[in-house]
């Protein structure tokens, strides 16, 4: 009896306590809910921390986001006949059309590619692949839909874009 309550006092006083709350990888926390208020500066002080600036995707590294100023392919103008069922099928244009930025599906370890396999004057063949994961490397059972930026030797216009899926790679 002295023994479970010693270990309930113990428990009670740890519970008291202020944890250190974890974080996800990287160093990224959440932000409380709330508003927050920043004044605005003219130019930043030699002590201020450097924000980084979004920058364009460049071709083949995913993001989650579309790339901001980027102009929706039109549905009728994307044939993803090819692709499996609830494969996403959006696709947006950047950099004066010659940037196709498409949504893709990865899962686990791997990492959506594409690639432009064929580019026509009428229509853009684009073959979207995942890597494969390394033999022997445990991952996750997620699935994501990351943006990934495909270039393309001349702007897209009024071509079809054929999105296709290949084996991972």
């Amino acid at each position: 009896m002295v023994g479970t309550g010693a270990f309930l006092l113990m428990a009670t006083a740890c519970a008291g306590q202020d944890m250190p709350t974890s974080q996800p990888a990287g160093g990224v926390s959440t932000a409380p809910t709330g508003s927050v208020s920043t004044s605005p500066s003219a130019s930043p002080s030699p002590g201020d921390p450097v924000v980084p600036q979004p920058t364009p995707n460049p071709p083949g590294k995913p993001r989650l986001t579309v790339p901001e100023g980027s102009t929706p392919v039109p549905p009728a103008k994307i044939d993803a006949s090819a692709l499996p069922a609830g494969f996403p099928r959006e696709v947006w244009t950047s950099n004066g059309g010659t940037i196709l930025d498409i949504r893709a599906q990865e899962g686990g370890c791997g990492h959506a590619l594409g690639e432009a396999a064929e580019q026509a004057g009428d229509h853009v063949v684009v073959n979207l692949s995942e890597t494969k994961a390394q033999t022997g490397q445990m991952c996750t059972m997620d699935i994501r839909y990351p943006v990934i930026s495909v270039a393309l030797a001349a702007p897209l216009d009024q071509r079809t874009v054929v999105l296709k899926t290949t084996p991972p790679k």
